[in-house]
């Protein structure tokens, strides 16, 4: 039985900006019709490893295929192939959505009456029909995620690459766009996303690739990622902090393990790889305590405990971090 070949491949991708390296042998393997999602630190390296696949910027090092073509020999194929959607909305905002699919269809080399076709047809996919005739700076966020996503799909892409695509977005406009990418996966297209957002991982990728400082540090299915740190875990909440420490002790004696405590969020938490065991002797012996206690619950680790385990750094604190992605370059194919 023969496997397809990979819609995304790289080995071995530098990049380096100075005495900055933005990539140091970056390899991605992404199967037809899944979405990989690309997580790491602000400055990691997401954005260059995008630019470099979608042929924006040449690698100093290492090759990659896109949908079967090489991102330096054969860019111009690969372009045919691909879509992409950076972090900021590439559309027009005079013109209307209408207006601006039409445009793009045109840029792609449709006939008049097909570029309109082209255009509703991408106007209902994406549920802006009522919205056709207002003009784009008019539009909500997410609202113009969305007409940034079907400008994307004009050519309809065999690959498409999403930087970032809903930063920004309140939570009902991010679902909004995740059902679409949903749907674009399940008609076949293969997506690259990378992500600030740690449940939109989860959400949406088959696969995740966490990268820091340029370099792919771990990868894997997102319930294998967290199985690295630990597996399940008994959190305890309680409702007086001053109560933490007490709550903490009697965990440890109950159920012989490693406590944590996280004074911010008023919880106390401990492996438990029995998790019917480990419920069972925590709730006995904090009902024999005294202890006032908000809630008792086992799961599954965070994506965000993933990666805050792997690249020392949480999501929502990068400060710290120097920012490879932003750096500002005028390299581009013609």
């Amino acid at each position: 039985m023969t496997h397809p070949s990979p819609a995304i491949h790289a080995e071995g991708l530098h990049k380096r900006y100075g005495t900055t390296r933005a990539l140091d042998g970056v390899c991605l393997t992404v199967p037809p019709g899944t979405v990989l999602g690309l997580l790491g630190p602000n400055g990691a390296g997401k954005t260059t490893v995008v630019r470099t696949l979608a042929t924006l910027l040449r690698p100093d090092s290492g090759h990659a295929l896109v949908a079967g073509y090489d991102v330096v020999t054969q860019a111009d194929r690969v372009r045919a192939e691909i879509g992409l959607t950076g972090q900021y909305a590439s559309v027009d905002e005079l013109l209307t959505g209408r207006e601006n699919l039409v445009m793009f269809s045109r840029l792609y080399g449709y006939a008049p009456h097909a570029a309109a076709e082209r255009a509703e047809s991408l106007l209902e996919r994406f549920d802006l029909v009522e919205a056709a005739d207002r003009r784009a700076d008019g539009y909500s966020g997410g609202m113009r995620r969305r007409l940034d996503l079907a400008v994307s799909l004009v050519q309809e892409p065999s690959v498409l690459f999403l930087d970032e695509p809903t930063t920004g977005l309140d939570p009902r406009s991010r679902i909004q766009v995740w059902e679409s990418v949903r749907a674009l996966v399940a008609s076949g297209t293969t997506v690259l996303l990378t992500t600030q957002y740690l449940e939109e991982a989860d959400q949406l990728a088959d696969t995740v690739t966490v990268i820091d400082h340029g370099r792919v540090i771990a990868e894997g299915t997102p319930d294998a990622l967290k199985a690295q740190v630990g597996g399940d875990r008994l959190d305890v909440l309680v409702r007086d902090p001053a109560d933490l420490e007490a709550t903490a002790e009697v965990l440890r004696s109950a159920v012989s393990a490693p406590v944590g405590v996280h004074r911010e969020e008023q919880r106390v938490s401990v492996p438990a790889e029995d998790r019917m065991a480990v419920l069972t002797r925590a709730v006995r012996a904090l009902d024999g305590s005294g202890l006032r206690v908000e809630d008792v619950s086992v799961r599954r680790p965070t994506l965000d405990e993933v990666f805050l385990g792997l690249t020392g750094t949480s999501p929502a604190d990068r400060s710290g971090n120097p920012r490879t992605d932003d750096v500002t370059t005028t390299e581009e194919y013609r």
